[in-house]
């Protein structure tokens, strides 16, 4: 088990003691620790010893002393400091299963991991959970969590996801239940396999679920260039109204944005998304986006002409489109909208976090762009590189362009001070 050190806050408890990047904390209080949990459990407390070993081959053992809820100020390469958990199913729409190869590592680790779903929100089946990972969630009162549910037909189940263990969800669900624990769940829309009545059956069984349930996402299944085979269907214009139609029916569910653009339909207002709960799947990203827009200032002018282009993903254009529009009342700014085509990976993919370094070149080098602005989701978090492998560098020479990165995809306030600065 190995927590190592990847960066240290300015002005942390961490920085104090003279930990650094590549240090491992290798116990707190003499017991090792499995993952990101085990260090949030064990450092909320005032008095504590540490073991850190140093990138010299050195073992330092350090006693502090601190206010309770104080973070030691560690950030870690991993949330998981041991194996993660990893994905034991053969899911029919697997998107790890439909890449090529050379892109980056990370993009090949298939995890079913439930430490992951509770630190960071992504995904699990279920399929692979112990007695014992139940013993600690239950224990330690962990939640809430995301889980891939697709549908609650056992058969079903076990043939989309092609492990016998999937059979199981309700009784899984069903624990988390009655040991009060909260769970968001998904479900990947595949034509032939799990819509219709089917989808209609599996939203009834997890609203069953009342109070534990806090939201569904539906989402429909991605078709790149590179999956072999051809059992699954692309989600067409009268599969997107059926689905929208019978969500509509359910409370805690919601369709991504992909549906209600495929549908050709107006992205539902505020109201539709509640809290916004499940983002990272792109249920209301456009809605957020739009509504956060309408908050920001612009100036009437700048002082010298400038070409600005937003490069969006297909999925993003539209509302992008409308944003466009009240930044060219500035005067001396002239913006444009371009989508981004996913030459890549195929028309169905039309996510902005799935764009190449090449497509996106493709899309702006022939503009007459002063700058063009880009989300850091199209970017590996924490740094420059595209997922083709190629940096941010390698776009800018490509394309002899500068360009304006956005940290938060669902805002556009830096582009807004961006053009502020400028009058």
């Amino acid at each position: 088990m190995a927590a190592l050190v990847s960066e240290v806050i300015e002005g942390s408890i961490a920085e104090e003691l003279g930990i650094q990047s590549g240090d491992t904390l290798v116990s707190i209080d003499g017991t090792p620790l499995r993952d990101m949990i085990d260090y949030k459990f064990m450092t909320a407390t005032e008095e504590l010893t540490i073991e850190i070993l140093k990138t010299n081959g050195e073992v330092e053992e350090i006693e502090l002393e601190k206010d309770f809820d104080e973070d030691l100020g560690i950030v870690f390469e991993s949330a998981v400091f041991d194996k993660i958990k990893p994905c034991l199913n053969h899911c029919i729409f697997c998107f790890v299963d439909q890449q090529p190869k050379g892109l980056r590592k990370t993009l090949y680790i298939k995890d079913d991991d439930y430490r992951l779903s509770y630190l960071q929100g992504t995904y699990i089946t279920l399929t692979n959970l112990t007695d014992e990972d139940k013993q600690r969630i239950k224990s330690m009162n962990l939640g809430p969590f995301y889980i891939s549910v697709h549908t609650t037909n056992p058969d079903l189940r076990v043939k989309m996801l092609r492990n016998p263990n999937a059979a199981k969800i309700m009784d899984e669900l069903k624990w988390f239940k009655k040991n009060h624990i909260p769970f968001h769940t998904q479900i990947v829309l595949c034509p032939g396999f799990n819509d219709g009545e089917e989808l209609d059956r599996t939203l009834r069984d997890l609203t069953s679920l009342k109070s534990s349930l806090l939201s569904v996402a539906i989402v429909p299944v991605g078709i790149t260039n590179f999956r072999a085979g051809d059992v699954l269907k692309e989600v067409t214009k009268e599969k997107a109204l059926e689905t929208i139609e019978i969500a509509s029916k359910y409370k805690k569910v919601c369709c991504s944005d992909e549906f209600f653009l495929k549908a050709e339909m107006e992205i539902p207002p505020k109201k539709y998304y509640g809290n916004y709960p499940q983002l990272s799947d792109g249920v209301g990203s456009l809605r957020l986006l739009l509504e956060d827009f309408k908050e920001q200032k612009l100036p009437k002018s700048i002082k010298k002409p400038l070409k600005m282009v937003f490069a969006s993903s297909v999925a993003a254009f539209k509302a992008i489109k409308e944003i466009e529009e009240k930044f060219n009342k500035v005067k001396n700014l002239e913006c444009e909208t371009l989508a981004v085509k996913s030459n890549y990976w195929g028309k169905d993919i039309t996510v902005a976090g799935l764009i190449t370094s090449d497509d996106l070149i493709d899309t702006v080098k022939n503009t007459d762009a002063d700058i063009v602005v880009i989300p850091s989701v199209m970017l590996k978090p924490y740094s420059e590189d595209f997922l083709d492998g190629n940096n941010l560098d390698y776009v800018k020479k490509m394309s002899n362009k500068e360009f304006l990165v956005i940290k938060n995809s669902y805002s556009f306030k830096e582009v807004a001070d961006f053009v502020n600065s400028l009058s």
